[in-house]
């Protein structure tokens, strides 16, 4: 196996694998290495199935199982969902495409800011490993840009980086989600819908490896103990600074490719597809830092709300 870096700060290749036989403890090493030095890793062509993809994230810590309000089930169609990964892509139910921008598309559109998955809730993130089933071709778009919120922070003037290290940024889905353009009122339905609360994380945060980085993205609405206004400035301001493009990764995804991102110290955003004619079907596994494998509603306790 051979990891080839694919950008001056960040983001890495590894060449060599097949992911199709379990995880020895050699891949398992090389990965882990892999991203704590690059924070994002591809690998091209696994031609993996769904059980393949939940025995390999399994290798690096518990997956978290997606959330499903009590009671409500998924719609009913012709297409087949593994309960433990979550869904990405322009498919729906039946397996046909849904058209960019219409209703049933809008809540994605607010992936195409950069965010951290997961930032939203408060189980112990770590991993996220995104798998192309159908992926367009390069020039139809659906690229994922990746940023590198370690490099960021390391930039930052000293002044700026002590005054934001001690504060604690406020996480909000669907306050991220209208800021990331969602059209309308946030209604008490659709919070009963996806019904994560407001959440705290530090601004910066330390990894394992002891460099540091900061979290933000767009579920970061606004500080602790400050003004909404000035909070929401201070946020924004550091959102453009760790977006500049010499912090960020561009991925034109091919079918059949994993790939990997540290949800503690990246951010991503999708780019839409610019042709309705294609589809895209992305499945992702998410892992976390350690505990039980369990979705965030039960972990937080609002499955029985």
């Amino acid at each position: 196996m051979e990891v080839r870096p694919l950008h001056p700060l960040f983001a890495a290749e590894l060449v060599g694998a097949d992911l199709r036989a379990a995880p020895s403890a050699e891949l398992i090493d090389t990965v882990e290495a892999a991203m704590a030095r690059y924070g994002v890793l591809v690998v091209r062509g696994t031609a993996i199935d769904d059980a393949q993809h939940k025995r390999f994230a399994r290798a690096f810590g518990p997956l978290e199982l997606p959330s499903r309000v009590p009671g409500a089930l998924r719609p009913q169609g012709t297409r087949v969902f593994d309960p433990e990964l979550f869904y990405a892509g322009n498919l729906d139910h039946n397996g046909e495409i849904i058209a960019y921008g219409s209703e049933g598309y809008k809540l994605a559109q607010g992936a195409e800011r950069f965010h951290t998955d997961s930032s939203f809730h408060t189980m112990p993130t770590k991993w996220s490993l995104l798998l192309g089933h159908e992926t367009p071709p390069p020039a139809a778009g659906g690229d994922t840009w990746f940023a590198d919120a370690r490099a960021a922070w390391d930039d930052l003037p000293q002044a700026t980086k002590a005054r934001i290290e001690p504060l604690v940024g406020i996480h909000d889905f669907w306050e991220g989600r209208r800021r990331a353009g969602l059209k309308g009122e946030i209604t008490p339905e659709m919070r009963r819908v996806i019904p994560f609360p407001r959440v705290d994380h530090p601004l910066v945060r330390t990894l394992p490896s002891g460099r540091k980085a900061l979290y933000i993205g767009g579920h970061c609405i606004g500080v602790v103990g400050l003004d909404p206004a000035e909070g929401a400035l201070l946020v924004e301001e550091l959102y453009a600074h760790a977006t500049q493009d010499k912090y960020i990764y561009r991925h034109r995804w091919q079918q059949h490719d994993m790939t990997i991102w540290d949800n503690r110290c990246t951010m991503h955003a999708a780019t839409p597809l610019l042709s309705n004619a294609f589809r895209r079907d992305m499945r992702r596994a998410t892992i976390n830092e350690s505990g039980a494998e369990i979705s965030a509603y039960d972990w937080m306790g609002l499955a029985e709300a």
